[in-house]
């Protein structure tokens, strides 16, 4: 697997609060927000369901994994799903930094994937109280 995630009752919109203030609890911000549902109709107007990609990411853990690895930056920021299941349901999903980070052969690069893993998986717990 290379993701993990949970499903909520919410909008699309009402979602994404929702997960940028449990990721803002961790240390992350959001530093881009891809809405893939608005591009498909601009661009080729294709009707989709919500769809949004949120760029999270910790400045701190970043600072390290760069100057651990200075390319790691082709794997950043740890992406978050939002995508509206109909029915009022959202699945949000999570990229598993430990999976994705993998590539990486560094010890100290596996331990920072790791406790980003930790911090992510407390955002989807805090989702779900």
């Amino acid at each position: 697997m290379y993701g993990f995630g949970t499903t909520i009752k919410a909008t699309v919109d009402e979602a994404v609060e929702k997960v940028t203030n449990a990721l803002k609890e961790e240390g992350f911000g959001i530093l881009t927000e891809i809405n893939v549902q608005a591009v498909m109709k601009a661009k080729i107007d294709v009707d989709m369901a919500g769809y949004r990609i949120l760029g999270a990411c910790n400045p701190h853990l970043a600072r390290q994994a760069i100057e651990a690895e200075p390319d790691i930056g082709l794997l950043l920021p740890c992406n978050v799903l939002v995508r509206d299941e109909g029915n009022g349901d959202v699945f949000i999903g999570f990229m598993d930094p430990e999976a994705v980070l993998t590539l990486v052969d560094r010890p100290e690069v596996k331990d920072l994937a790791k406790m980003v893993k930790e911090k992510l998986n407390r955002v989807r717990d805090a989702l779900n109280a």
